[in-house]
């Protein structure tokens, strides 16, 4: 149990135990959050199958009706395809949106945790993310359920969407982390990461393939912190393709890195908050 004197840690070691070692806590505390933000509402949790699926349809008909946006090889007759596509990037992007975008908040909205020294207030970024699973996980029968009944099936790379999607949490949970004590002591960041999250949304290769970017400006995608999890998810799920190792080690490299200095960074600062809040 740590005491008010006590340093956080912020070895590999502790950022894997603050995860673990509160599981009990951790799935009673993302029960919380899930069923707390549908509280009221008629339709409750329904809301979480529902949205996506509203938000899948509008952008289907401006994208592929609208806008007739086409991918390389994919029927240019089929909005359904388009659809499953889509929904595709949808899911990894809301991930990562989801959680960057309440990172400012989800410290100082909870001052009483703040004020609890035996309280472990890391767990509050693993909370984010695993409700942001939730959801996803939701969209994502939504979504195998689309391919089963268009395609017939889905490709036997689909057993690698685990493992394409890793680094995007582990960078998605260490960017929780840092946000999320910088919002503490910098109250304008919520602003600021409104703009970015939706800037990064028209960047990436959500609405149209990443080759349709003018050659000079491929250099979006890669420094795009979700375009690359977007299309490998596409490859692996939709168009039967292994990863690209190399890539996706890199990428996996830094994400890991990410993490642990987005948890050294909370680490450092949290001794501050109690004074702030």
């Amino acid at each position: 149990m740590r005491t008010s004197s006590s340093r956080p840690s912020i070895s590999p070691q502790a950022l894997a135990a603050s995860g673990w070692n509160q599981r009990a806590l951790l799935y009673q505390m993302i029960k919380r959050d899930v069923l707390g933000r549908y509280r009221g509402s008629a339709l409750g949790v329904v809301w979480s199958l529902a949205h996506p699926i509203l938000m899948l349809i509008v952008y289907t008909f401006v994208f592929s009706v609208v806008f007739t946006t086409r991918w390389p090889g994919v029927a240019t007759d089929s909005r359904l395809n388009f659809a499953i596509i889509l929904f595709a990037g949808m899911i990894v992007f809301g991930i990562f949106s989801e959680c960057i975008l309440r990172a400012p908040a989800i410290i100082v909205s909870q001052p009483n945790f703040v004020k609890k020294v035996v309280f472990p207030l890391e767990i509050m970024a693993w909370t984010t993310l695993g409700a942001s699973l939730f959801h996803a996980g939701i969209s994502l029968c939504v979504l195998i359920l689309l391919i089963l009944l268009v395609k017939g099936g889905l490709p036997l790379t689909a057993v690698f969407l685990p493992v394409v999607l890793l680094p995007l949490l582990c960078l998605t949970l260490g960017l929780t982390w840092f946000f999320s004590a910088l919002g503490v002591y910098v109250r304008d960041v919520n602003q600021i990461l409104g703009v970015a999250i939706t800037a990064i949304m028209f960047l990436s290769p959500l609405f149209y393939p990443s080759s349709a970017l003018p050659e000079d400006l491929r250099w979006l995608s890669a420094v795009n912190p979700v375009a690359f999890s977007i299309e490998q998810t596409r490859d692996v799920l939709i168009f039967g393709k292994l990863p690209n190792w190399t890539l996706l080690a890199q990428y996996t490299v830094a994400a890991a890195t990410t993490m642990w200095l987005g948890f050294a960074w909370f680490q450092k600062t949290r001794r501050g908050f109690a004074d702030v809040l």
